[in-house]
């Protein structure tokens, strides 16, 4: 069987930002109240980052570096929605469909849990998903890293129909 044949695809992502006073932190496209935020080329994002990776990653794509290089300063300040828009739009090309998708966020302060609802809504939007296809979990490092936000994604991609 080809890869192009596979009836799914795993894919997993990985991101991490330094926190640093003076810029916002955004979660999966939402502001996060918070006097430290993600210092980065784009807007710091660490789950649509991370997402995105997930899914090149599960159709042998490469990741977001490669599109979006920060090298570049088209990229500047990008808001990473146009970066899983377009992730999405190659993910189609190569056949496959986001079936779902679990996301862990590590961060010791703030505490996240009260946006959990809204982050998770927001990015099934972004995704095309139902809230309940998305799986969002919240850790902190217990201390070992306090100055930086981390986001773990696995997702599962599905054969379109032809």
């Amino acid at each position: 069987m080809t890869s192009s044949s596979l009836p799914f695809r795993v894919g997993y992502g990985e991101d991490a930002h330094r926190l640093g006073a003076g810029h916002p932190l955004v979660l999966g496209g939402v502001t996060v109240p918070s006097e430290r935020g993600a210092e980065a080329h784009s807007d710091g994002d660490v789950i649509l980052h991370t997402l995105a990776d997930a899914l090149l990653s599960g159709v042998a794509a490469g990741d977001i570096g490669q599109y979006f290089p920060d090298t570049d300063a088209a990229w500047k300040d990008l808001d990473s929605a146009r970066i899983v828009s377009r992730v999405l739009d190659i993910v189609r090309e190569r056949g496959y469909a986001l079936g779902n998708l679990a996301l862990v966020v590590t961060l010791d302060r703030p505490k996240l849990g009260p946006l959990r609802a809204d982050i998770a809504a927001n990015v099934a939007r972004l995704c095309g998903l139902a809230p309940a296809e998305v799986g969002l979990s919240f850790k902190t490092s217990e201390g070992l890293a306090p100055d930086h936000v981390q986001a773990r994604a696995t997702v599962l991609l599905v054969r379109a129909d032809d």
